[in-house]
């Protein structure tokens, strides 16, 4: 027995060193972008900020991640991943230091915290496609879900627990600009660890005909749009992902406060139990899907929990018990952060490699495109309709939305017809692909196999020459 397959399922991808590495990267990362976010909003609060400044502040950031992510897709199917990482974190830390300098000097402005925002915002839209291409030049793909999975706990565990409380305690001990600082260092740590890892060649299509880069970037954009709406569960998945984000996401980040202090009679210290069971319950079904085997009706089963996994959002409008919210929110994330490993996944076993970071980019922009209309919209609707109408609406139209999905776009049909992982069809490959526990990824719009081109990944359950 390999070292690898003596690990449960879930910890598998610690047999590999670069991945080791990576996931300490990530937590740096993700443990100060979590205690940002506490430390930006206090510094707004102690220059004596509104509710609209605050709200200036979270627009840079989301316009700085909305202008850059579809760029950030392009260069990661370009440049070297890693390289991209190391400059993102680089100017990551920079953000921060300036603004632990402005704090410190007594001389910070609410516009100077917006500005600093927009560009974090801008290092996230490169971020998160150069991360989800690297991660499979790295792993084998059978141990792409585990991964998955670890980047599903570590976000709520990280980003939104213990980074909030480590900026909560230095802003106690010393004031905001203590924690930029501390932010700013764990950046330094990312580099340092990013620094020492491996560059792996970027995958391309063999023989493709680089244009001039200016040209050669609006080129492979548009062939990313055309991938999309040319390949029809990666389109019926992500229209489907617009419309869910449309209903639900208002009513969990606008609605649910009000739900908790008139229905429940609770205060903040409520609120923060609740979101707090949407993240346990995101880590736990993360865990969860992380230590399974991709199943047969993966994308049956995606849709469906996402859909059936808003149902309990309809109990929240007309429960006065807090405990019945706080369960409620708890099955929410346990399904909803489960599907998302598992869309995860599919997108770095079904998107072929010279695609998979434009892909992950539209993912992430569509994800976006309407979330900030859903928050626009909640509070009127639930004003003029109420509360207990605007959850019942969130929590019983995802579910009819679901089965329209998989009924219109046929993903049954699909999903059986291109097996994963862990099922006789999938394990139907010959030659070199066969020997190391993976094939070529598939194009799926004309069924071509589309070879990696300078695949590093090591067989399954060996570690990379040199990690």
């Amino acid at each position: 027995m390999t070292r690898a397959t003596s690990l449960p399922r879930a910890l598998r991808p610690f047999s590999v060193g670069q991945y080791r590495l990576l996931v300490v990267a990530l937590a740096a990362s993700l443990l100060s972008a979590g205690a940002w976010l506490v430390a930006a909003v206090w510094q707004v609060v102690e220059l004596g900020g509104t509710p609209v400044d605050l709200s200036f502040v979270a627009v840079g950031s989301s316009l700085g991640l909305v202008i850059a992510v579809l760029f950030g897709g392009v260069a990661a199917d370009r440049i070297p991943q890693r390289r991209i990482l190391i400059v993102v974190e680089i100017v990551r830390g920079a953000a921060f230091a300036v603004a632990a300098v402005l704090a410190s000097t007594g001389v910070i402005e609410v516009w100077h915290i917006a500005v600093i925002s927009f560009v974090l915002g801008v290092a996230d839209g490169f971020f998160y496609p150069a991360y989800s291409a690297w991660l499979p030049a790295i792993l084998p793909e059978s141990q792409l879900l585990a991964a998955n999975g670890v980047e599903g706990v570590l976000r709520p565990a990280v980003n939104q627990a213990a980074g909030p409380a480590i900026a909560s305690l230095l802003i106690a001990v010393q004031g905001p600009w203590l924690a930029f600082a501390a932010v700013g260092a764990l950046q330094v740590v990312a580099v340092v660890v990013l620094g020492v890892m491996r560059t792996t060649p970027v995958r391309r299509d063999p023989g493709e005909v680089v244009l001039h880069p200016v040209r050669q970037t609006f080129v492979d954009l548009r062939d990313g749009f055309r991938y999309l709406l040319s390949t029809r569960w990666l389109l019926a998945t992500l229209v489907f992902s617009i419309v869910l984000v449309l209903i639900i996401m208002g009513p969990i980040e606008v609605l649910l406060p009000f739900a908790v202090k008139d229905q429940a009679g609770g205060g903040a210290g409520a609120f923060a139990i609740a979101l707090g069971a949407f993240g346990l319950g995101g880590a736990v079904g993360s865990l969860t899907v992380a230590s399974m085997r991709i199943p047969r009706r993966y994308l049956t089963l995606m849709i469906l929990a996402w859909g059936v996994g808003s149902a309990p959002l309809a109990i929240i409008g007309v429960t006065s018990s807090l405990w019945v919210m706080v369960i409620a929110l708890f099955l929410v994330g346990v399904l909803f952060d489960g599907a998302q490993v598992l869309w995860g996944t599919l997108l770095q076993r079904r998107v072929p490699p010279a695609m998979l970071g434009r892909v992950s980019s539209l993912d992430f922009f569509v994800s976006l495109a309407l979330m900030p209309l859903s928050m626009a919209v909640a509070g009127p609707v639930g004003e003029a309709i109420g509360l207990a109408p605007a959850f019942l609406i969130a929590g019983l139209v995802p579910p009819l939305l679901a089965f329209a999905t998989l009924a219109i776009a046929r993903l049954g049909k699909d999903e059986l017809s291109h097996p994963l992982e862990g099922h006789p069809d999938a394990s139907q490959v010959t030659g070199a692909g066969a020997a190391a526990g993976f094939e070529a990824p598939v194009d799926e719009r004309h069924g071509e196999g589309v070879a990696p081109v300078g695949d590093e990944r090591a067989p399954a359950g060996e570690e990379p020459t040199g990690a």
